[in-house]
C-alpha cells in the first residue's frame, strides 16, 4: 500500500516541475521579446505530441512540448526551425525535458497551419558516452 503513496507523489512532483519548466520559459521569451533580443514572442505549452516519437518515460497524452510563435503571420519553415534548434542544440535541456516526460518537441506559429516537430531522443545523445 504505501507504495502506491509514493509512487502519487512522485507523480505530483514531476507534473510540477513540468509546469516550473513551462512558466520558466515563457517568462524568459517574454523577457527577451520586451527587451528587444528576440523578434517574437514565444509561448510554451504542453500537447499531446506525437504518439511515434514515444519513449520509456514519456507522459501518456502529454509528451508534446509546443511553442507557439506570436509573430502574426505564417512563418516559413526555416524560421520555425530556427526556433527549434535554440532547444535541440541545449543537450542539457533536451535530457531535463525528455526525464520529465516530453517526447516530442512542436514549433507553430500563432498564423497558418504548419508546423514542425522533433523527437527529442534523437537530440539528446542517449546511448553515447558523456563527455
Amino acid at each position: 500500500m504505501w507504495y502506491k503513496i509514493i509512487e502519487v507523489k512522485e507523480w505530483f512532483g514531476d507534473m510540477a516541475e513540468r509546469y516550473r519548466l513551462i512558466k520558466e520559459f515563457n517568462q524568459a521569451a517574454k523577457n527577451s521579446f520586451i527587451v528587444g533580443v528576440a523578434p517574437t514572442l514565444l509561448e510554451a505549452k504542453i500537447t499531446k505530441g506525437d504518439s511515434n516519437y514515444r519513449h520509456a518515460f514519456s507522459k501518456w497524452r502529454g509528451g508534446g512540448f509546443r511553442i507557439k510563435a506570436l509573430s502574426g503571420r505564417p512563418l516559413e519553415k526555416s524560421e520555425m526551425v530556427e526556433i527549434g534548434r535554440v532547444v535541440l542544440d541545449n543537450e542539457s535541456l533536451t535530457r531535463k525535458m525528455i526525464s520529465l516526460g516530453w517526447d516530442t518537441l512542436e514549433v507553430h506559429a500563432n498564423a497558418g497551419y504548419l508546423g514542425v516537430k522533433w523527437p527529442l531522443k534523437e537530440y539528446a545523445n542517449i546511448g553515447g558516452f558523456l563527455n
